[in-house]
């Protein structure tokens, strides 16, 4: 069984996302082993970028703040090995189809491999275009994870039937942000994946308290918080790993209750 694997084995799983290189790399590095030790089942890093289109402004701003630090992608896989050397904790990369183009696709996969990236999220490659990617995925073993959004609608089961490691369920329409309520009808999205594939089902967008993580760990295989713990980063700094750290392994309480 392979790490990507071993996240939904023990329950719904709870998959935070941070920014690489928000406020620098080396709180990244710190901040990946924190939430790994306070329960973190996978953890998603996004790759700053200068136009990220599916993020609202809380995302935007850490991307800025990464950047202007001087984060590259060769200075993030840098630090994922050095991760890897003390943590087996499941990694997935988040960015866009941009900067895996300008780097060469084929080298950016080659290099996940090789410091330990278990996953690919790129929320701006459809579906129809999946093979862009798909054969470097495959051949340097890693997944190439399928969202589904609620206009995916009839095309939910087509990309079900083809989706790896497990398929992102985006809860709201729009970009990344905490939302005081999610509206979606995420059973219905979850119910036409597992038809078309037993596959595990992880809802992201929009999600920010235990109450809401309660509500669609019922439904779902995991939850997926990003905008909620990186405006913690923003708020804290380097000084940011111990109130994330409480902030997962709250959110991960929450998940194991029956």
């Amino acid at each position: 069984m392979n790490r990507l694997q071993q996240v939904f084995t023990e329950g719904k799983a709870f998959i935070p996302f941070i920014t690489a290189g928000d406020p620098n790399l080396e709180t990244t590095e710190k901040l990946v082993l924190a939430m790994a030790e306070a329960g973190a089942d996978l953890i998603e890093l996004g790759i700053p970028f200068s136009d990220p289109v599916a993020e609202g402004i809380v995302i935007q701003k850490a991307d800025e703040r990464a950047l202007a630090a001087g984060t590259t992608l060769d200075k993030i896989f840098d630090m994922v090995r050095r991760v890897r050397i003390n943590s087996q904790i499941p990694l997935a990369f988040m960015t866009y189809i941009n900067p895996i183009y300008v780097y060469g696709a084929e080298q950016f996969l080659a290099n996940c491999a090789v410091c330990g990236v278990d996953a690919l999220i790129v929320p701006d490659l459809p579906f129809e275009e999946k093979d862009e990617l798909l054969p470097y995925c495959q051949r340097y073993g890693v997944a190439l994870i399928s969202l589904i959004a609620p206009t995916s609608k009839e095309r939910i089961s087509m990309i079900a039937s083809e989706a790896q490691g497990f398929v992102y369920c985006v809860s709201s329409l729009g970009v990344t942000g905490m939302r005081g309520e999610i509206t979606t009808d995420i059973e219905e999205m979850i119910s036409l994946v597992k038809e078309a594939k037993d596959i595990p089902c992880a809802v992201g967008f929009g999600i920010s308290t235990p109450e809401q993580a309660a509500s669609l760990a019922k439904i779902a295989d995991g939850v997926i918080v990003g905008s909620a713990i990186v405006k913690i980063v923003e708020d804290y700094g380097e000084d940011c790993l111990g109130p994330v750290s409480d902030y997962v392994r709250q959110m991960k309480k929450t998940l194991l209750i029956k």
